[in-house]
């Protein structure tokens, strides 16, 4: 088996403010190796991959989690990530559930629009993450596994 010279890292997350936060990281990528993956929206996104946009409240969710899932999958096959770095929604579930089954680190980044309250996908991504940071002091209390690492803005 060849042995890769830099990690390929994966940074994925859902549009708007997570999305706006993830593109701080974008010099990993050009340090390292890497994609980024985003929603399409009516925004340009400069991400090598766009997947479907859904939230909880969307009627056809589960649909497009399912196509989701199968483009996260090809995605998977075709970069072979080492790292998933992601600030979160939905879209990043299926490379969450990748990172598990593959044995590749995930990192995720609580969101900076909650500085007293936890997300809904921090406490169901923090059990697997490798490194789960939060961009407040104050959203360590609601985190076992939580580390204080700044703002990314």
């Amino acid at each position: 088996m060849k042995h890769k010279e830099k990690p390929m890292i994966c940074l994925v997350s859902s549009s708007g403010g997570h999305w706006e936060q993830l593109k701080k990281l974008k010099p990993l990528i050009e340090k390292y190796d890497g994609f980024m993956v985003t929603e399409k929206t009516q925004f340009e996104a400069d991400a090598k991959y766009l997947m479907l946009q859904k939230d909880l409240k969307d009627k056809f969710m589960l649909p497009k989690m399912i196509v989701n899932s199968l483009s996260a999958i090809r995605i998977w096959i075709k970069e072979r990530p080492d790292f998933v770095v992601t600030t979160g929604t939905l879209i990043a579930y299926p490379f969450y559930i990748l990172t598990i089954l593959t044995r590749k680190k995930f990192v995720f980044i609580e969101t900076f629009g909650r500085a007293d309250m936890p997300t809904v996908a921090g406490k169901m991504m923090e059990k697997h993450s490798d490194l789960f940071i939060v961009q407040w002091e104050t959203q360590k209390k609601h985190y076992k596994k939580a580390i204080y690492g700044g703002c990314l803005y």
